[in-house]
């Protein structure tokens, strides 16, 4: 039997579920009629298990993993690292802020967009975003040193 792209995709995918369910344990899991903060964590970590395990399992159909072409690796590690920044950013600096640097970074150094497009495209994108999560739907945003 030789390692194939989907048995490795698979333990990934069970493997982000184990410890997605790990890291969430203590979060309440509430009731059905009323679901905790651990709710929504435990099904999408379920169904990474599931759903990994399943992809695992049939992995015959898939190419072998000696196969795939790792070509497109030179685009894929700068968005792995602008992303990793934004996360670790995002408590201290504030939502705002960090968002607009996240989608105007990507725009820029990844898509070489236009600096104006990106600029207004990332600024419009982020506030519509934080209407919707911060005012409409009441999710508490951190806020950065900058009072936004």
């Amino acid at each position: 039997m030789s390692l194939r792209a989907d048995h490795v995709a698979g333990a990934f995918f069970i493997v982000a579920g184990l410890l997605v369910m790990a890291l969430s344990g203590d979060l309440p899991m509430g009731r059905l009629s009323m679901p905790g903060a651990g709710f929504l964590p435990r099904i999408v970590a379920v169904l990474m298990i599931v759903l990994g395990a399943a992809l695992a399992l049939r992995a015959h159909e898939s190419g072998p993993l000696a196969a795939i072409d790792w070509s497109d690796l030179r685009h894929a590690l700068p968005v792995v690292a602008i992303t990793a920044a934004a996360i670790a950013l995002y408590e201290r600096i504030g939502f705002i802020t960090v968002m607009i640097a996240l989608v105007l970074g990507l725009l820029l150094i990844i898509e070489r967009r236009s600096v104006w497009r990106a600029a207004i495209y990332s600024g419009v994108l982020v506030v519509l975003a934080f209407g919707l999560f911060a005012k409409a739907l009441k999710a508490p945003l951190p806020i950065g040193p900058f009072g936004f």
